[in-house]
């Protein structure tokens, strides 16, 4: 059984698929807390008060289903700590596109077209919401080897949270330290919850990008709904 907090039809608002009419299935729980000055995690429903719904894995693929999309994204919380009923869950899921959007903390193989990584960096540990989860986070959050198994084994992207733009040098280190990783895979995108969020950072996160020969994620359901859930 799934832990899990919601199903829903919407459009792709982050990476490569940006924009595509997609089904979420977000799985509830996470091995890690984020915590920005100013912003929890986006879905602290998740994380921080993660809900406590369970679904079957036959039960989650009929609800999939029954939206009709071509394009399934996987999503939490971590999807990877439900491996078992996550490997089962993306089988039945063959004649659709499955990308899986992961913290990438836990490797387990299973069938995806899309493994979407997000390595939380520094400033995402929560230093000023809660200090025992801080230390965890910081202690977790960067697992060099796992992103390797990601990069070596599956068609991924890399999608880097920029508040300030003072996480340059350490993203630059993360890359340094793998392997066969190309820029067109590497994504940054502006911390925020709001659209007003976003615009403030965008033109600086556009200009790390142009500068180091990265892509810019925007982050469209954020633009035209705000942080609702559902969307």
């Amino acid at each position: 059984m799934f832990r899990y907090s919601e199903c829903f039809s919407s459009v792709q608002g982050e990476g490569f698929y940006t924009g595509v009419p997609s089904t979420f299935f977000r799985t509830s729980y996470c091995n890690l807390r984020c915590g920005w000055d100013n912003n929890l995690c986006d879905t602290p429903y998740t994380s921080w008060q993660p809900e406590q719904k369970e679904i079957s894995v036959e039960d989650a693929f009929e609800q999939i289903q029954a939206f009709g999309n071509k394009h399934v994204v996987i999503t939490g919380g971590e999807p990877f700590l439900w491996n078992e009923e996550l490997k089962s869950l993306c089988w039945r899921l063959h004649n659709h596109i499955v990308t899986i959007e992961t913290n990438a903390t836990i490797y387990y193989p299973v069938s995806a077209d899309l493994i979407s990584m997000s390595p939380k960096l520094s400033n995402s540990t929560p230093w000023k919401h809660d200090t025992k989860w801080a230390k965890k986070h910081e202690r977790d959050r960067i697992n060099l080897e796992v992103i390797q198994e990601f990069v070596d084994d599956y068609d991924h992207q890399f999608k880097f949270v920029i508040s300030d733009g003072s996480e340059l040098d350490e993203i630059v280190s993360l890359l340094d330290q793998l392997k066969n990783v190309q820029p067109d895979n590497i994504m940054l995108m502006p911390e925020g919850i709001t659209a007003e969020e976003i615009r403030q950072k965008q033109e600086m996160v556009v200009g790390i990008c142009q500068q180091m020969g990265w892509r810019y994620s925007d982050r469209l359901h954020v633009r035209l709904w705000g942080n609702q859930r559902g969307v």
